[in-house]
């Protein structure tokens, strides 16, 4: 039977009375962000509404012993990201995309908790959206080079938090997400535009 989320991951934080704002030209939408990692794998649920508000449902970290063997641990946060999920109905899936990891199997096991989470979403026919780090410092920070500080301090902002989120794993979800409702807010202002001057 599987285990409840409850009783595996971390939430972080309760949701806050205040709420970021956004430009208008958005749809009510959740996004689940995900920072993929083997020993803790960051998780943020955001939900898009009435256009203009930001409103956070779940915070956390997913964790995994490193006295388990591989194919236990993966599994074990594949059960969970699936309960996720299930939990909270995302209709979007943004996950961080890595290009260069100097340590090599740091990058194996992050990228093997990515594909967890993409093919996940793909089987439920979910929108998966994979963002660089400097992709996702650029749309939180405004600037391509900050530094996590920066980019944690900026996501308390955004999400109304009291305190900066912790650990650093569930802040770079958060960070995803954001992300990606900065992204499709931008994309759909441009569309907007394009069929106003048509």
């Amino acid at each position: 039977m599987p285990k409840q989320v409850s009783s595996n991951i971390e939430h972080m934080f309760a949701q806050s009375a205040d709420s970021a704002n956004l430009a208008d030209g958005f749809k009510t939408s959740v996004v689940l962000g995900i920072d993929p990692g083997l020993t803790r794998c960051g998780y943020a649920v955001l939900e898009v509404q009435g256009a203009t508000q930001i409103t956070m449902h779940a915070l956390g970290v997913l964790r995994t012993s490193p006295d388990q063997g591989l194919p236990q641990r993966l599994a074990e946060i594949s059960l969970e990201i699936e309960e996720l999920l299930d939990e909270y109905k995302p209709s979007v899936v943004a996950v961080e995309h890595i290009f260069f990891q100097s340590n090599v199997r740091t990058a194996m096991s992050v990228g093997q908790v990515s594909g967890l989470a993409l093919s996940a979403a793909a089987r439920r026919g979910l929108q998966v959206e994979q963002y660089t780090p400097n992709q996702v410092k650029l749309a939180i920070t405004g600037w391509g080079g900050a530094d996590k500080a920066q980019v944690q301090k900026m996501v308390k902002q955004r999400l109304g938090l009291n305190t900066i989120p912790k650990p650093a794993d569930a802040a770079d979800a958060a960070a995803i997400a954001l992300c990606h409702i900065a992204s499709n807010s931008l994309a759909i202002k441009i569309h907007e535009a394009k069929v106003r001057s048509a």
